[in-house]
């Protein structure tokens, strides 16, 4: 099983927002090299924290709407979400740990930031 799965438009709902597992996803482009760069460490982390993280890559050259929805200016941009809502992100070629530690920061405190934010409306996305 991969740990890293790549989803698009039409599986973000189901894989991201839907799902209450934590989810940690990183939007790419195929040319961007930061991108090629970094996504050896996402994978690793996949394999470390799995069971606990949905670990999942977008392109953003094949997923405007989703890319956009959340405001995805430049790659890689990681997002990272708990109980569907976005929580924390980053954004450009950040190091490895930095990456690690956001994440374990979200773990550890994402409930609370789910609690203090806004329920996504879905009738108002376009998913319904």
């Amino acid at each position: 099983m991969e740990e890293v799965i790549e989803i698009d438009d039409g599986t973000w709902e189901s894989t991201i927002e839907r799902d209450k597992k934590p989810a940690a996803v990183m939007f790419f482009s195929p040319t961007c090299a930061y991108c090629a760069q970094i996504e050896p460490y996402f994978a690793e982390l996949a394999k470390e924290l799995g069971d606990k993280v949905v670990f999942a890559k977008l392109n953003i050259m094949t997923s405007t709407y989703t890319a956009g929805r959340y405001g995805v200016m430049s790659t890689p941009t990681f997002k990272f979400f708990c109980s569907g809502r976005p929580v924390q992100e980053l954004v450009g070629a950040v190091y490895p740990p930095l990456l690690k530690r956001t994440l374990e920061e979200v773990l550890e405190h994402g409930e609370e930031c789910v609690k203090k934010s806004t329920k996504v409306e879905y009738g108002m996305t376009g998913y319904a």
